[in-house]
């Protein structure tokens, strides 16, 4: 098949070649935001009058049907046409004839592949943002619901203070709330508009980058046109917010799959959202929150490739660049379905309010409070809290707790202690007043 670039070779391109150079197994993705730009494109080239508004309308007319085409599956894909701009190209030549061939006038697949990824990144950032949103809903919800749900709160995996689940959950809503905080900053190196840099260094035809960039809703251009061709920014920044957001959802989904276990006991998983064993029938397994804290990983590579694939590249474009479109495309394929499924799991699975009170008070969580109580009786913090450590030590010798102490025993550790210490040890008002929301 001869190639639409063809002209200055003398030979076919090598079977293997065509193989190993071909993207269009994945970037077919960008037939949408490669069609919009083209129109853009075509629209400039008529204002300008680079070509008359007839020929700008025929090519209009076939991209909008070529697009009808590949979204209904009726548009053929093969690797000897490389990528999803050739296949376009050539499509619309079989259907309008050689003004096919002016679409191409002022611009090159380099500023063309940037234009699409630049519009893809955008529509997903949105998307992605649109996903996050739904799930602070849930957890909003959730907190809102849980005020008086009394847990013991964790550092070094130790039962530490007792907090309200609603804390817990603002938590991981306070996480997402600057993930999209991140995912907006993003958006400023996406709402960019390289067309017309061409291949590296613009074009001598009087082309119309602002009325381009009106069209396609850009805030802004690029001022340098080498830049704009090599410039991969962006699609780091959605990978890195991206990475960065599923630390949380990894680490939300440990807290659920810790809290899920026999060993906690705090929560159980609808069955919509478990799965089972293929040998053990009483199995019950966390499998989707398991999966969500392995993608997590695989994001994470996808944002070291593309930081490597960029590093030592040359100015301007590279035939590189070509690979940072499989980490993207697997990125924002990762983290939307991660999205998307927890909002149900969230909203149907079972809290056991009763086992997080217990937990409470079967540990030495409310140590802390003691240790204030003597603070506000007089006592330096540094002796209060040595001071209760020993009646801590002193009870689990005794298999007691802190508010099995009579007055007479807590006298041994300190005069400080009077009646109105008696009750303060597990106490719902000193957790409930940590305001979550």
């Amino acid at each position: 098949m001869k190639k639409l670039w063809a002209g200055r070779f003398e030979k076919e391109t090598d079977g293997l070649v065509e193989k190993f150079t071909a993207s269009i197994d994945f970037d077919r993705k960008l037939y949408e935001q490669d069609i919009l730009g083209s129109m853009a494109h075509a629209r400039m080239l008529a204002k300008t009058g680079i070509i008359s508004k007839q020929e700008a309308a025929e090519i209009i007319r076939g991209l909008l049907e070529i697009k009808l085409e590949i979204e209904r599956g009726q548009f053929p894909f093969t690797f000897e046409l490389e990528d999803i701009h050739m296949h376009i190209e050539k499509r619309l030549f079989e259907k309008i004839g050689p003004v096919a061939g002016k679409l191409h006038t002022a611009r090159s697949r380099n500023d063309q592949v940037a234009l699409d990824l630049h519009l893809y990144v955008k529509q997903k950032i949105s998307e992605v943002v649109g996903k996050i949103d739904k799930v602070m809903k849930v957890l909003w919800k959730l907190a809102e619901e849980n005020r008086d749900a009394v847990m013991p709160g964790y550092t070094h995996l130790q039962r530490a203070q007792p907090v309200t689940l609603a804390v817990h959950f603002d938590a991981y809503y306070q996480m997402l709330k600057r993930d999209k905080e991140r995912f907006y900053s993003a958006m400023k190196g996406a709402d960019m508009m390289p067309l017309g840099a061409c291949a590296l260094a613009g074009t001598t035809l009087p082309i119309d980058r602002e009325y381009t960039r009106e069209l396609l809703g850009f805030s802004k251009m690029y001022e340098n046109t080498m830049d704009a061709v090599s410039d991969r920014d962006f699609v780091i920044e959605f990978i890195s917010c991206s990475a960065i957001l599923m630390v949380h959802l990894s680490r939300m989904a440990e807290d659920l799959i810790l809290w899920s276990t026999s060993e906690f006991d705090f929560i159980e998983l609808d069955d919509g959202f478990a799965t089972g064993s293929s040998i053990m029938p009483q199995k019950k397994n966390p499998d989707v929150l398991e999966l969500i804290r392995g993608k997590a990983g695989r994001v994470f590579g996808n944002l070291m490739a593309v930081l490597a694939l960029m590093k030592g590249l040359p100015l301007s474009y590279n035939r590189d660049m070509q690979e940072d479109k499989e980490p993207l495309f697997d990125t924002v394929d990762t983290v939307i379905s991660c999205l998307e499924v927890l909002p149900g799991l969230l909203s149907t699975m079972k809290i056991k309010k009763e086992n997080m009170m217990k937990a409470v008070e079967d540990s030495f969580a409310d140590a802390t409070y003691y240790a204030e109580y003597l603070v506000k009786k007089g006592m330096p913090f540094r002796a209060a809290h040595e001071i209760v450590g020993k009646m801590v030590s002193y009870c689990i010798k005794k298999n007691k707790k802190l508010k099995d102490l009579s007055l007479v025993e807590l006298k041994n550790f300190s005069e400080l202690f009077s009646e109105d210490v008696l009750g303060l040890s597990y106490n719902p008002e000193n957790v409930k007043n940590i305001k979550a929301l």
